[in-house]
């Protein structure tokens, strides 16, 4: 039997604990997903909501936003298959490969710990979205007041 590879995935919207989909991160039938801790983005991004269903996208538009909260996990290769389907990459989001800081409190050391982990960007998006008010730590029930609808696909 084939060991299975571990990639880093940096999760930023309704992926994350607490959140309307963590269930997909859960599920052991979508592959094996270990939580990591919480990390953000060196780089900044601009992290938005959108659409209809009041979609956290993050876009790949690097310097502008705020380096983004969320949860670094370590997935098996099946769990990452299920993500690429789950986000729709390579066509609506795009996978790419970033660095991130853990800023769990349980890291007692006093230099932050830096690596590389797959998030997932918006793909193609209108300018506009660029003007929609930018958000550092993404909740679906946040002070916003744009809560994320769910669609009628369970997935």
């Amino acid at each position: 039997m084939a060991s299975q590879s571990t990639h880093h995935v940096f999760v930023y919207g309704t992926l994350k604990t607490g959140e309307p989909n963590n269930h997909v991160m859960k599920d052991p039938e979508n592959g094996k997903a270990t939580l990591i801790g919480n990390a953000v983005t060196v780089k900044k991004w601009p992290l938005v909501i959108a659409s209809s269903y009041n979609i956290p996208y993050l876009l790949r538009c690097e310097g502008k936003g705020h380096s983004i909260s969320g949860e670094l996990y370590s997935v098996d290769d099946k769990m990452l298959s299920m993500l690429d389907d789950f986000e729709s990459h390579p066509k609506y989001y795009l996978r790419t490969e970033e660095d991130i800081e853990l800023t769990s409190k349980s890291n007692d050391e006093k230099t932050k710990k830096r690596l590389r982990a797959w998030i997932y960007f918006l793909k193609d998006y209108r300018e506009e979205l660029l003007q929609r008010p930018y958000i550092a730590n993404y909740s679906s029930k946040g002070d916003h007041g744009l809560e994320y609808v769910p669609s009628n696909e369970n997935i």
